[in-house]
């Protein structure tokens, strides 16, 4: 072979190179998906078929669990039959669209069996062998149990069929191939089980099992190298979302997003109701919690709380100087001039709610003096809540949450970048300045989209 190739036309000789790895990969993609089937003559060759008898505790169950796995966010277009799937998903590498979850038998999961369903969040590979693409986060859902994952589909298999056919991804080439995502998974990805920390309490286990695998916070919360995989050793210490251009702040430092020393009822309330003493979550948080979070019970949400606030000690611990509270950040202020012209923009536009010395208003907008969103070294989550506005999540306990109106037309780049900086840098805030081209950047990068 190797003298074949020498004696062609060097053209002809990359051609020939080209397509010989295409073979390579095509044969290795073969037998990555049937492979095991080949080689043991007892490997199922059929699909096991779904129990008609699951009893109304397991889809209950199962019910509960896609909940707090927030599968009706991305699994459901807008305006469309919940779990139909046809939801567009926008990633570096083009859009790919959610599936039909509903057991219509020809575009859902009616043909499905329990072994095939497991098979996609464990695997992450489809019905057919097909190799799914890693926006379904089954880096994180491989984790998640047998027994949950069959009570899941069990939930699945009881709704109502809707015959809404799949839409195809719409990624660039070579993306979303099989040949490339097989590339992807034999560096990025390994099929896993959730390990029990046998020193840890049952509610540290059962609330890292609801972060890292069924809540698949990992998914937002870690940042991402440049083929969009997850880099494991950052894990939880917050990514910048790729296209929606929202930091995802860190869940282990206290001063980012992680549990504060003795403030764990507040982050439970946060996650439980979207509003706290001192925060309302807003942008793609405000997804989690209305989907997700509110519903679970007092048990697991403790369980969850229990479980980030110890990752948040293991950091003080580590690392003697991180603190409490606000990071002092420096900055130099603007001056007496141009803070007197954003003041005036702030007086007409913001004190009306958030009060005319930042206090906010208790149980309705947040309180901008000292608040640790106002003062983050990444201001692009404040800059995109003042063009679009802050919309907090409709929940069962705050079922007409507070709003905050877009400015998107109302505010000039220039205007934004100063009254946020007088936001920045009063009431004891002190916080780099913006400028008009910060707000223009990420205006024309959601334009773009």
């Amino acid at each position: 072979m190797k003298r074949f190739l020498m004696d062609m036309h060097p053209v002809k000789r990359l051609a020939g190179v080209t397509l010989l790895s295409l073979l390579v990969l095509a044969l290795a993609v073969v037998w990555d998906n049937w492979g095991d089937m080949l080689w043991d003559p007892k490997a199922p060759t059929a699909p096991t078929p779904a129990s008609t008898r699951s009893n109304e505790a397991q889809i209950e169950q199962g019910r509960y669990l896609a909940l707090a796995g927030n599968c009706m966010a991305c699994h459901t277009a807008r305006g469309s039959v919940p779990l139909a799937g046809g939801r567009r998903i926008e990633t570096p590498f083009g859009g790919v669209y959610s599936s039909n979850l509903t057991p219509d038998p020809t575009t859902g999961l009616g043909q499905w069996s329990t072994d095939d369903f497991w098979q996609a969040l464990h695997h992450g590979k489809s019905r057919d062998g097909r190799l799914l693409n890693p926006a379904f986060p089954y880096t994180s859902y491989s984790a998640v149990t047998r027994a949950d994952a069959d009570a899941m589909f069990a939930y699945l298999q009881s709704l109502t069929p809707q015959n809404q056919p799949n839409l195809g991804h719409q990624m660039y080439w070579p993306f979303g191939t099989q040949a490339a995502l097989f590339t992807w998974r034999t560096l990025f990805f390994t099929p896993r089980d959730f390990q029990t920390d046998t020193k840890q309490s049952a509610d540290w286990n059962r609330g890292a099992y609801l972060v890292n695998a069924l809540g698949h916070c990992s998914e937002c919360h870690t940042a991402r190298n440049r083929l969009g995989a997850m880099q494991s050793a950052q894990a939880l210490s917050g990514g910048l979302m790729p296209v929606q251009n929202w930091l995802a702040p860190s869940l282990l430092n206290s001063t980012a997003a992680g549990v504060e020393p003795g403030r764990l009822d507040e982050t439970l309330q946060l996650l439980k109701t979207g509003h706290s003493a001192r925060a309302t979550v807003s942008g793609p948080m405000a997804l989690v919690v209305q989907g997700g979070t509110q519903y679970l019970n007092d048990a697991d949400l403790r369980a969850m709380g229990v479980y980030l606030q110890s990752l948040t000690q293991a950091q003080v611990v580590s690392k003697p100087g991180v603190t409490s509270g606000v990071p002092a950040l420096t900055a130099t202020r603007l001056t007496e001039a141009t803070l007197t012209q954003a003041g005036a923009l702030y007086k007409k536009h913001c004190a009306a709610c958030h009060g005319p010395q930042g206090e906010g208003v208790a149980g309705a907008y947040p309180a901008l003096a000292q608040n640790r969103a106002v003062l983050a070294a990444y201001s692009g989550n404040l800059i995109q809540t003042v063009l679009h506005g802050g919309f907090a999540p409709v929940t069962q306990a705050r079922p007409q949450p507070y709003g905050m109106p877009p400015f998107v037309l109302t505010l000039t780049d220039a205007e934004i970048a100063q009254v946020l900086t007088y936001v920045r840098q009063s009431w004891g805030n002190l916080a780099p300045a913006l400028s008009e081209s910060d707000v223009s950047q990420l205006r024309d990068r959601q334009a773009s989209r």
